[in-house]
């Protein structure tokens, strides 16, 4: 996927048609390191996306997401 900037910010990910939960597990997701909030003691501070690794995790879940639901039906 093409990205029109490097960094972009939570609101402008959710425009291009990401939900904001989706952005949300994103950014909690332990050891991540391509999202952050610009000020953390700030409450209402934008969240910032590195789009390249954002990109890499994405592809990554995408795989494990499917792999996963291999496994599920293989089970019964």
């Amino acid at each position: 996927m093409k990205y029109p900037k490097k960094i972009m910010s939570r609101p402008d990910l959710i425009k291009m048609g990401f939900s904001e939960t989706y952005l949300r597990r994103a950014f909690a997701t332990p050891g991540q390191t391509f999202a952050w909030q610009d000020n953390p003691q700030i409450k209402n501070s934008p969240y910032q996306y590195d789009t390249e690794a954002f990109e890499v995790w994405r592809q990554k879940d995408i795989q494990m997401q499917q792999k996963a639901m291999r496994q599920k039906i293989g089970v019964m």
